[in-house]
């Protein structure tokens, strides 16, 4: 299991297995009785043969900014978060393929093509030099955008996204030691919690101390005929995100203005911060000591090799930074893009 599922137990990369089409009129009919509160449009961009990507547009005024979500994720877990920026921005969010309702192709080379989803569904929308936010392994997507065509970007927002899949030269903490790491999971979803998707926010929340919006738990899992909450929905992209997790291209440069926010230490949730069991708290305590010192390795290693980024640490804060430190990541986002040409 990769460093962000450790965190998070929702997202569901290790589950990718073939892409199941019967998940498509599932989503359909529940829709039907339940409409996504969030403000914004959906619309889909082609940017490959036979591959259309979801674009979720919360309108606003002013730069463009384009919201990507980390692996296993859709853009909809900006839900909640992307409306508050649209007082100054027009934000978009991008579902990458092989996720929610994008289309899906494979590829032999999953960063650079990633990154061309990327900029094609940027082109098709007429965005100019718009302003990339990525959590978790969509860092590695700003990585191969900003490379590739840095003249095509305003500016870059890493979301406790800038591990080695991102940036590696050589100095800091390598993803396959902090994949070697293991902490304590909650947990699973009792009967009660899975009774309807109410009852698996409330069940995230209680894990987690953050709220996750509805429409990114429907996206991830289906619905039954009763509207309760079935089997989690199985997605075509798991070696693609293991060949970028296995960071089989290496980005040691990042040739735009950068925001870099870390969690450090991370929270593993308020499961672990109210239990009592003291195993747990012990195993917990020993992992979170673990990574805390590899985190600060990547840091050191960002701060020194990117001397022009601004780099952030939020102690304490969850890899969904987000939506754990919604206020601290608005803010630091704020002052940054204020400053951009």
């Amino acid at each position: 299991m990769i460093f962000p599922m450790m965190l998070l137990p929702l997202s569901v990369i290790s589950r990718f297995l073939l892409f199941v089409w019967l998940a498509v009129p599932l989503y359909s009919q529940q829709s039907a009785a339940w409409r996504d509160p969030s403000p914004h449009r959906v619309r889909f961009v082609s940017v490959d043969k036979n591959v259309r990507l979801e674009v979720l547009d919360w309108g606003g005024s002013g730069r463009p900014l384009v919201l990507l979500a980390g692996g296993g994720d859709t853009a909809h877990v900006f839900d909640e978060f992307a409306p508050k920026l649209t007082t100054s921005f027009h934000v978009y969010g991008i579902t990458r393929r092989g996720s929610g309702a994008s289309g899906y192709a494979a590829t032999e080379h999953p960063s650079d093509r990633l990154g061309d989803d990327v900029l094609a569904a940027t082109d098709v929308m007429k965005l100019n030099r718009p302003v990339l936010v990525g959590h978790s392994i969509a860092g590695a997507e700003l990585s191969s955008v900003a490379n590739s065509h840095p003249d095509r970007l305003a500016g870059l927002v890493y979301l406790d996204a800038a591990y080695s899949y991102a940036f590696d030269n050589g100095k800091g903490a390598n993803i396959k030691e902090i994949q070697e790491l293991h902490g304590p999971q909650p947990p699973p979803p009792s009967g009660a919690d899975l009774a309807s998707f109410s009852a698996l926010q409330k069940y995230y929340e209680r894990v987690n101390g953050f709220r996750t919006p509805e429409a990114e738990l429907r996206q991830e899992w289906e619905s039954t005929p009763a509207r309760a909450v079935g089997k989690q929905r199985d997605f075509p992209g798991g070696a693609m995100f293991e060949s970028l997790m296995m960071g089989t291209k290496k980005y040691t440069d990042i040739p735009v203005p950068a925001l870099v926010i870390f969690a450090n230490p991370h929270c593993q949730g308020t499961w672990v911060d109210d239990n009592t069991d003291l195993p747990v708290r012990a195993a917990a305590k020993a992992y979170s000591t673990a990574l805390a010192a590899l985190t600060e390795r990547q840091e050191r290693a960002v701060e020194i090799g990117v001397p022009t980024a601004r780099v952030i640490t939020l102690p304490g804060a969850h890899h969904y930074v987000f939506l754990s430190n919604e206020a601290d990541v608005l803010r630091e986002m704020r002052a940054f893009l204020a400053g951009l040409h």
